[in-house]
Order: structure tokens, then C-alpha cells, then sequence
């Protein structure tokens, strides 16, 4: 694994709703790997003792920063306040659940750093180890990221993906306002409009089960349909995109910035 953890500060985004079992390992894992990186939870009014298991977190530095929403306003509404409060070049979003592996970081960032692309999306579609579970599910957001891709003319292999990967310059400038889980196509429409480069690599993907404690469920798979069409169709103006990288002073400027070591 190439090892870039002289390179661009990245802020990791982790949205937590109950997840008092699993959180702690989830950071553990995240911070081992060799990344510059802050992170930022939100914790989104859980019922159970997840809040007190960040707040130890913070005060052994597992955390950066510990945001606490007042009620519980779903997904969405805790990676937009992620956001709001991340400082630094680059921002993804990691789940608390221990189904991302948070080593595939670095081969996220690598086209960002070297100034090939604006997002990158982290795909369980591709290859890459994964684990077997549900057939509807996998037909399901089949489903979603082909509606998906119609509307905003990518070809993505999987828009539902929780590692979405974007430089914080442009994620901070796109006009987001879904609060749960109708945050992955709103985020991805919103780059397709900003005419963001955007790159796909392979992830391993280890999914829960209902039993292990998965949230999202038919109902949701249901109201992406219409997240997917408001955000295509309703949303507001998003500004076209120019990365700097893309001026007279030339590409890969965060890669000239920070330089690779492997």
C-alpha cells in the first residue's frame, strides 16, 4: 500500500447513530492507517451509549472533533455538519459500522492527490472482496445507480456507496439539504452538475446484516427514487467547477504541493 501520509490533510466525516458496540473499533481501525488526517464525528442523538463512548474517544484523541446533534436528523443532516466543520484539503465520509475498510483510503486519494480527479467513489461492485448477502439488496441499488446514472450521464458502477472521497474546496461549494440516507444521490447528482472529474477504484466491502444491526431498508431504497429525481430535476443552479489544478499554473498541484513517497 503506498504510504501518503506526508501528503494532504484529509478530514474523515463519521456520521454515528447508534453504534455503541462497533464505533471504538472503527476508529481504531480508521486511525491506523498512514494518512494526515482529522477526524470528525457527529453524533446523531443515539439512544444508546454511543455518545459516551466518543466522548472517551475525544479525550484520547481517537477524535478530533465531537459534534452532538440536539435530536436525531438522520444521515445526511450529520455529514453536512461534518462537513461545515472539516479543515481540511480533502473530505470523505466514513460509516462507524465496520463494513468500509478504512486501508482502502489511500487508494481513494491517490487520483485526487495527483491531480486527476475531483471525487472519487469508492465502488463494492468491482472486483474487490466482498461479502455475500442480500440478492435484493445488490439488485436494488443496481437499480438505483442506473437511474442514477441516466439523469446525471456517469457511469458509475455503484452511486450508493458510502466512500465518496471530494476535494473540500468544491464539496463545501455544493448546495446539499438531504438529512438521511437520500444523501448519496443528492451528492452525486450535485457533482455531475458542478462538472467535477470523477474517478471510481475497487473497495472491499464487508455488509451487515439486519441482525448485526443494518439500518437502511426497503423504505429507503423506495424514497431514493425520489431523491434521485428532486435532485436531478428540482435542485438548485450548482455552479460549473474549474479546479485550480486545471489553470496555467499548471496539474496535479496537490500532488506539487505535497509530493509521493511509496
Amino acid at each position: 500500500m503506498m504510504r501518503i501520509d506526508s501528503g494532504p490533510l484529509l478530514s474523515v466525516v463519521v456520521p454515528v447513530y447508534n453504534e455503541e458496540r462497533l464505533v471504538r473499533a472503527s476508529l481504531e481501525r480508521l486511525r491506523a492507517v498512514p494518512l494526515r488526517m482529522e477526524v470528525i464525528c457527529v453524533e446523531d442523538a443515539s439512544t444508546d451509549g454511543t455518545r459516551a463512548v466518543l466522548e472517551a474517544a475525544e479525550r484520547e484523541g481517537l477524535i478530533d472533533r465531537l459534534v452532538l446533534h440536539p435530536e436525531n436528523r438522520g444521515k445526511g443532516a450529520a455529514v453536512r455538519t461534518g462537513i461545515a466543520h472539516a479543515g481540511g484539503e480533502v473530505i470523505v465520509i466514513h460509516d462507524a459500522d465496520l463494513e468500509y475498510d478504512p486501508f482502502d483510503l489511500p487508494r481513494l486519494l491517490e487520483p485526487i492527490w495527483e491531480g486527476k480527479a475531483d471525487a472519487v467513489f469508492g465502488s463494492r461492485f468491482t472486483g474487490s472482496p466482498r461479502r455475500v448477502l442480500y440478492f435484493w439488496h445488490r439488485l436494488g441499488n443496481g437499480v438505483l445507480t442506473l437511474l442514477s446514472n441516466m439523469m446525471t450521464d456517469l457511469n458509475l458502477t455503484d452511486m450508493e456507496t458510502c466512500y465518496k472521497m471530494v476535494r473540500a474546496d468544491l464539496l463545501k461549494r455544493l448546495p446539499l439539504s438531504t438529512d438521511r440516507f437520500g444523501i448519496e444521490p443528492e451528492l452525486t447528482a450535485r457533482l455531475a452538475q458542478s462538472r467535477a472529474r470523477i474517478y471510481e477504484v475497487p473497495i472491499s466491502y464487508d455488509g451487515r446484516t439486519y441482525d448485526e444491526g443494518k439500518k437502511i431498508g426497503w423504505r429507503d431504497g423506495i424514497a431514493a427514487f425520489w431523491h434521485i429525481a428532486r435532485a436531478n430535476w428540482f435542485g438548485p443552479k450548482v455552479e460549473r467547477w474549474t479546479p485550480p489544478a486545471q489553470t496555467a499554473s499548471g496539474a496535479a498541484h496537490l500532488a506539487a504541493r505535497h509530493g509521493a513517497t511509496a
